[in-house]
Parts: C-alpha cells; sequence; structure tokens
C-alpha cells in the first residue's frame, strides 16, 4: 500500500502577502489578511468556485468554548454505570460581530469574486435571514438577475430556542454564476440522499436515492463530533462538500475569503482541488492551517490553467 501523502500548504501570516510573489495557483494557499485587500492580487479568471460565508451581522459577540471531559466521582455529569464526569473548558473564542454598514462592508469584498471566476465559476454566498434580502439585491447589480442560479436554505436544529417568535433554523445560501451559459454544475458528483418517503419512489428510485434540492436538511457540526474545532460559526463539511463536489471540477482551484476554521480548504482536499483560503483573523488562520494539515491528499490531475476574463 502507498504511503499516504499530506501536500503542504503555503502559509502566509501578517503582511507576507504584501511582499511575496503574486500567488500562481499552483499550491494551497492560506493567507492571513483582509480579503478586501488580498483579493486584489489574485488572478481574474482562476477561481472554479467562491465559497463566501462572512459574519451575519447578528449584533452581538459570537463565543463557542471547547471542552474536555474527564472522570471525576464528584462530577457533575452521568455516565455509563454511574461514573460521573466533570466538563472542563480549556478554550474560549469570541468575535465582534457588528457593522454599522453592512451592505458596505459586504460589497467591498464580493465585488471582486466576479472577476476572480472563470467564466464557468460558481459564488456562493453563504448567509442568514437578517441579511440576505439585501444581498440578492447586491448580487443582482454585480452579476446581473439573470445570473442568478439558485437560493439555497440549509435547515437545521439544535440551539437556541425562541419564545416569542418562530426559532430560526435556517440559513441562506446564494448561488451566483459568472455566465449563465457557460456554468458548471455536475449532478452525478453530488452525494444523493434519501427519499422523505421511500415507499412512494418505488425501490429502484429508493436504492438510489434523490438529487438533492435547494432544501437542504443537515445538522450543524455536533459538540463532541470528530469535525469539532471549537471555532465560531463553523460549518459542516457535508454542506461544503456538495458546494464543492456540484460546482468545482476535479484539480479546479476553490477560493474562501472567510475560511474561518479551513472547512473548504479539508473538503477541497479530500475532494481533489486546490485552494486559496483566507481570513484576517490570526486565530483562523492557526486553527486552519493545523487541521488541514492532518487531512491526507486525494489523487488529482493539475489545476487547470486560468482563464484571463
Amino acid at each position: 500500500m502507498a504511503a499516504a501523502v499530506v501536500r503542504a500548504v503555503r502559509v502566509l501570516r501578517g503582511d507576507e502577502w504584501r511582499t511575496a510573489a503574486a500567488p500562481a495557483l499552483d499550491a494551497d494557499m492560506l493567507i492571513e489578511g483582509d480579503c478586501a485587500e488580498v483579493m486584489r492580487r489574485l488572478p481574474d479568471g482562476g477561481f472554479d468556485l467562491v465559497y463566501a460565508d462572512p459574519p451575519f451581522n447578528t449584533g452581538r459577540d459570537v463565543v463557542a468554548r471547547t471542552q474536555r471531559v474527564r472522570a471525576d466521582p464528584d462530577g457533575e455529569r452521568a455516565g455509563f454505570g454511574g461514573r460521573r464526569y466533570r466538563a472542563e473548558t480549556v478554550a474560549i473564542r469570541r468575535y465582534g460581530d457588528r457593522h454599522d454598514d453592512y451592505p458596505g462592508f459586504l460589497d467591498a469584498r464580493i465585488r471582486r469574486t466576479r472577476e476572480l471566476l472563470a467564466p464557468w465559476g460558481t459564488l456562493y454566498l453563504h448567509l442568514d435571514q437578517r441579511e440576505a434580502h439585501r444581498a440578492k439585491l447586491m448580487l443582482d447589480g454585480l452579476f446581473g438577475p439573470e445570473c442568478f442560479l439558485n437560493e439555497i436554505i440549509w435547515a437545521y436544529d439544535f440551539g437556541g430556542r425562541a419564545t416569542r417568535r418562530w426559532p430560526a433554523k435556517h440559513d441562506t445560501i446564494l448561488v451566483y454564476v459568472r455566465d449563465p451559459e457557460r456554468y458548471h454544475f455536475d449532478t452525478a458528483a453530488v452525494e444523493r440522499e434519501p427519499y422523505m418517503a421511500p415507499g412512494l419512489a418505488g425501490p429502484e428510485k429508493a436504492a438510489r436515492g434523490k438529487l438533492p434540492t435547494d432544501v437542504w436538511w443537515h445538522t450543524i457540526v455536533p459538540t463532541r463530533g470528530a469535525e469539532r474545532t471549537g471555532y465560531p460559526t463553523q460549518k459542516p463539511e457535508g454542506v461544503l462538500r456538495r458546494i464543492v463536489a456540484a460546482s468545482s471540477r476535479p484539480g479546479g482551484v476553490c477560493l474562501d475569503p472567510f475560511c474561518g476554521s479551513g472547512t473548504l480548504g479539508v473538503v477541497a482536499r479530500r475532494l481533489g482541488r486546490r485552494f486559496v483560503l483566507i481570513d484576517e483573523n490570526p486565530e483562523a488562520v492557526a486553527v486552519s492551517a493545523a487541521r488541514i494539515a492532518r487531512v491526507e491528499d486525494t489523487d488529482a490531475p493539475p489545476p487547470h490553467a486560468p482563464v484571463a476574463t
């Protein structure tokens, strides 16, 4: 059996990206910096896919705690066989999510993504109910209404429970293509999902499963799941895997301007794609670099040459 290969990631921290040679997209990259500035140095037309998961403008601090559970006869948690355990908080991560001019913040960072997309490229902009309506109007202006492909609703459970309104349990992902006549979309590469009523579909269709619709039922990252990094707003690999598989080609290059915990890089590497990840938070870069360094490579063709626009 061949030894596992872990491809190195080129990490640029601080102001290194300002003095380094312009990225050639022939290696995986992780860049610390404001994406509004970094993206100006990336080559036009070089990306199959841009997945952007910016701050949601919640108006509050976003906090995540990483806990370690240890055996303790006096612990507050009961386990199997009457054993007791105690949970200890080992890390707390937080950032402020307040923007007085959110449309201006978003426009300055999303406008450039259109030029970075290849003619067959696609933008996925991940938001929630607070700003999705304004973002769609912005994208109609940047891309043109004819380039709108989908509004995906990612529905999940868990989290807070409101008592004076319907609990918000979905995110919105707006999908726009660079060219409505040439965009890449591969349904054969997407993992199928079970029918909600398999008896109505028949045995053959039920066994094959169905292509996902624009409503995605997928759990959040479990508190004690193997994926979990403790980074606030971490998105599950299953959601990103569906996006990358459908809208990028093997060997293509994917961009995440707000990479957070690096989920896009993990998924891209496993599916045989190259990637460029950007985040201005040094902690996000550190978490992403450590996480991606543990992911074995998928044999993949060399990256496609960028296409000038």
